[in-house]
This record gives C-alpha cells, sequence and structure tokens, in this order.
C-alpha cells in the first residue's frame, strides 16, 4: 500500500521540461511529494492549465483517509498548496508558500472522482496571493484556501539545486 498513488486522469502538465534543440540538458528528477513523478511515495498530481486556472483532476485512495472514508485535513491542504503554488508557473515566477488558510466545508470523499482548481487573486511586488477550490463530481465546493506566496531567485535560495527547481518548458540549459 505505501506505493499506492491516486489515481488522476491528466497527462499534459507536471511533465519533465525539454531542452530547447541544440541544447543539452541535465535530467532532472521531481520528488515533490505532491507532484512528483519520481517520488514512490507520492500523490501524482498531475495539473494542466485551464487558461489563466491550474486544474488537477484526481481521485483519492483509502492511503489518505482521516475520519473513516474521507480524506485527512493535510492531505486537503497539501492538495490546495499544490494547486495554488503551480498558479505561479504562469508567470514563470518560483514562489514558496509563505502563509496559507484553508476553509473546510464538507468533508472530502475517498475513491470518488474530484477536481481542484486554483487561480491569481493579486500580485504586489514579490507578494502572488493565489486562491484555490477542491469540488466533487457534482461540483459542490468541499474545501477552498488562499495562499500568499514569495517569489525567490532559485539560484540565490538554492544554489546547485537550482535546475532541478525550475526549468521553464523549452528553455533548456546547456550542461
Amino acid at each position: 500500500m505505501a506505493n499506492e498513488p491516486l489515481t488522476n486522469n491528466n497527462d499534459a502538465a507536471g511533465s519533465a521540461a525539454q531542452p530547447a534543440k541544440g541544447h543539452h540538458h541535465r535530467e532532472t528528477k521531481n520528488h515533490c511529494f505532491a507532484c512528483g513523478k519520481d517520488n514512490p511515495e507520492g500523490m501524482f498530481l498531475d495539473f494542466h492549465f485551464e487558461g489563466s486556472e491550474a486544474v488537477c483532476n484526481f481521485t483519492l485512495t483509502r492511503r489518505y483517509t482521516g475520519p473513516p472514508g474521507h480524506a485527512h485535513g493535510g492531505i486537503i491542504a497539501t492538495i490546495l498548496d499544490e494547486a495554488m503554488g503551480k498558479v505561479n508557473k504562469l508567470r514563470s515566477v518560483l514562489a514558496l508558500t509563505k502563509e496559507m488558510s484553508i476553509e473546510y466545508l464538507k468533508p472530502v470523499p475517498l475513491e470518488k472522482p474530484l477536481v481542484v482548481v486554483a487561480r491569481e487573486r493579486e500580485i504586489e511586488g514579490r507578494k502572488h496571493v493565489n486562491v484555490g477550490e477542491i469540488k466533487n463530481a457534482a461540483g459542490q465546493v468541499l474545501a477552498r484556501g488562499t495562499a500568499t506566496f514569495i517569489a525567490i531567485d532559485p539560484e540565490k535560495m538554492f544554489g546547485r539545486f537550482a535546475e532541478e527547481v525550475m526549468s521553464p518548458p523549452g528553455n533548456g540549459q546547456a550542461s
């Protein structure tokens, strides 16, 4: 059960960026718990963009149980944080979560189709405020969140790990 991923229905977003033609790019791994394809213990959330919204369709397995038959609140927070964070990619910004608030409206069921949708609310300098919602198949909002992200310079923040953190699509880096 440790390697039991959640089920999702997307396959476009979240893929590793491809190097630009004529450039060599060191293969990077994504070990993010929420969206990393290289984390065997992760959730494998697979996002895509619909206009200015980050979207992921998914079904949570029993691995994510909190109350009987429903998701753990920490997992709900993780999904919302990941969705709201993905929105920053629309501006090619790497930003870290500064603060986040979650409103748990209804229990989030396991083994049922769900969708998380997030969008930008406001930007002020390096501060990005994004909002997100988890909905069931009927469109009912089960949980919503608001998060403040601070844009960072990945090279300064992560040094030698910067290339693995964010590589814009189509912009491979020479080795």
